[in-house]
Formats: structure tokens, sequence, C-alpha cells
């Protein structure tokens, strides 16, 4: 007998043991799906998220967009094996599967995973439903320097020490792709983001590296530490030649915080990519040999605790930059060093529901860039 269910909400979940993994905002997809899962002996559990945005530049149309919906399926075989997947619709006509993979619980503490899985870098590319952060749009980090959402093809496994409050991820993935055999993929605007194959007929001469630890051990407190190390892929034509591909080594630290009514969270990523004067020679692109950036954010529920919505006054400031330096003779970009604040409130309608609004200053390092948005939108999570 096939069982149908429907995802909880988020202060039902139990699947994660440290605390502020038990808030609403801390709860992600495939958490809450495996939740779900945990509840009957066979069976198809259902969910979805999905945002719809007004983005207002100044002096400039704006667009409406509904930017994505996403629906989360998961299959229990038994109590060990569980199949995990999401289907995302992206501007309406864009379809692509995010995940798609297999989880084996090996033991308590340890779990085997193979298939189509986000990469551990940071928060956003794993926490990215709509209720569960602030601003309409995601940080813009988590864009240009965390090519969100990442996903690739890989194996791996992920689980938790409770001794030590440690919660830990480590796979091997297809890497990025940056040559496809006519053009370079990777480009100084925005880094890496240009390579991702996203398990699509991915090509792999090599396999990266991906690693995650997260520590929960101080209530309301959770911090992470990840890491990325390989080499970008080539098609076959072009992997042997000096160039196609460039090193790669990312590092990522992140912080998040919640005690009553205030939260904040912060995030800062180095990525260093080795050959790149070669690569640029060869394609004739403009990569950076470091990208990098961060970003630090407060906010503040505005209504009383006993109330079951939630509005949320915020602040964010990110410095990013896909050109932190050059190799050879290639010069700083100047306008790739970004700058941006972004102030605005998350009224949560219920634990499922959320609408945003936000007004954003954005400049580069050129002088006289400086410019804002007004963003409006609605999202939501179940």
């Amino acid at each position: 007998m096939t069982t149908v269910g429907f995802a909880q909400q988020p202060q039902a979940l139990n699947t994660q043991q440290d605390s502020i993994s038990k808030t609403p905002i801390q709860i992600n997809g495939y958490q809450r799906i495996m939740s779900n899962l945990e509840a009957i002996p066979q069976g198809v559990t259902l969910g979805g998220y999905g945002e719809i945005l007004y983005n207002q530049p100044d002096n400039a149309n704006g667009e409406l967009d509904v930017q994505r919906l996403v629906l989360l399926f998961g299959y229990k075989f038994n109590e060990r094996v569980q199949f995990i997947t999401e289907i995302e619709f992206e501007h309406v006509k864009e379809v692509y599967v995010e995940q798609a993979f297999i989880n084996y619980n090996l033991t308590d503490g340890l779990n085997l995973r193979a298939g189509l899985m986000l990469v551990p870098m940071g928060i956003i590319n794993e926490f990215h439903e709509p209720t569960t952060f602030n601003g309409v749009e995601r940080p813009s980090l988590d864009n240009a320097i965390v090519p969100t959402t990442w996903r690739e093809i890989g194996i791996g496994a992920s689980g938790r020490w409770d001794a030590l409050a440690l919660r830990y991820q480590a796979y091997i993935f297809n890497g990025f792709l940056s040559h496809d055999g006519t053009d370079g993929k990777l480009k100084g605007s925005n880094g890496l983001r240009s390579g991702r194959q996203k398990g699509a007929k991915s090509t792999v001469d090599q396999f990266n590296f991906s690693s995650k630890v997260d520590y929960y051990g101080i209530p309301g407190l959770r911090l992470g530490l990840s890491g990325y190390f390989g080499r970008t892929q080539a098609v076959d034509d072009q992997s042997g030649i000096l160039g196609s591909t460039v090193g790669v080594s990312m590092v990522g630290l992140d912080a998040r915080y919640r005690l009553r009514k205030f939260s904040a969270r912060g995030q800062f990523i180095q990525a260093n990519l080795s050959d790149s004067d070669q690569y640029n020679t060869l394609t004739g692109r403009d990569l950076g040999k470091e990208i990098s950036g961060y970003y630090l954010e407060a906010a503040y529920n505005l209504l009383p605790s006993s109330n079951i919505q939630r509005l949320e006054g915020f602040v964010r400031y990110e410095d990013y930059n896909t050109h932190a330096a050059t190799a050879g003779a290639l010069v700083q970009n100047p306008a790739f060093h970004r700058k941006e604040w972004t102030t605005g409130l998350s009224y949560h309608l219920s634990p499922g529901s959320v609408f945003k609004v936000d007004y954003q200053s954005k400049s580069t390092a050129v002088s006289g860039s400086t410019y804002g948005q007004f963003n409006m939108g609605v999202g939501v999570w179940f």
C-alpha cells in the first residue's frame, strides 16, 4: 500500500536536534520532507514553495515575475531508504530538476546519498525557501560568488555527531564546465556561475570534493564551515589543452543566531582560481584569480512574541568582488566590486506564507554608479 502525505508546518519538525534548526526560518525543504516520511511506514509525501516578485529599479521599467515554483516529492521505501526530488519551474516556462537523490540511513548518525544534490556552501544554497530568508531577492553574494542554486551529481555522506553538537556533509561531485568546445563559460562579472552543469548531460573528467560542518552546541547559534576543492571540466576535444580548465578552492564561513525577537546572520566566501591567466589567454575571457565577499544582516520581530504572525524589520549589507585579484596582464575591473544595502520588512502571515517589501541601494567601485531598486513579493512554503 502507498500512503500519500503532505509536508508538515515547520514548527512540527524534529529532524534536527539543534535548537536553531527547530525555528520556522531554519528548516529547509529536504528536512521537512524527511520529517514527514518518518511518520509513515511507506509511501509518498508532497510539498512545495514559490515566489512571485515585483522589481522596480529607479528610473527604469519594473518587472513582474513568477520567479520560481518548486514541487517537492519524497518516497519512503522502508525505514532505511528514501528518495527525494525537487522539480522547479522558473519564470513560468523554464523547467529544472533541482534535486533527485537516494538517501540510505546506514546508522542513526550516518546517511549515504547519491544523485543530484545541493552543494553545501554557505547558507542560502541549502536554505533558500522564501520564508527562510529576509529580502524579496536572495543575497546577491549568493548569485555572483556562490552560484545559487548550485547542484551537481555526486555521492557522499551526511549525518550528525550529537556528542560534539556537529552536523557534517562530505561529497564528491562533477565540477564546473569551463569550456564547452566553442567558448569559455567562466567570466569576470559572475565568476563560476555560468559553469554550473545542473545534472544535465554533465561533462566529467575528474571529481571535486565538497564538505561542510555545522556546530549547534550553543542555544540559538549555528556556525558553519564549508569547503569545495577541485578543478573545472572541459569537453573531450578541449580537456587536454593548456588553459581549458582552472583549479577551484572555495572556503565559506557562516553564522546564524536567534534570541527571542532578534536574529542575525552573516557569511564570508573566498575562492581562489588557479591557472586563470592561461584560461583567459585561451578563451579571451576576463576571469579573476580570486573572488570573495561577505554580508551581515540583523532583524527584529516587531510583533509580540505570543503572536503566530511575525513582522520582521531587517537591514543587510553586502560587499563582494568577482575581481578581488587578477592574474597576468588582466586589470581588475572596478565595476565587479559591488556593495549593497537592503532594508525592508518580512510579514509572515503564517508559518508557511510571507509578504516582503524592501529597498536596495547598490553601487560599484566606479564613481557615480549608485542606484536604487524597490522590491515587493509574496512567498509560500508548504
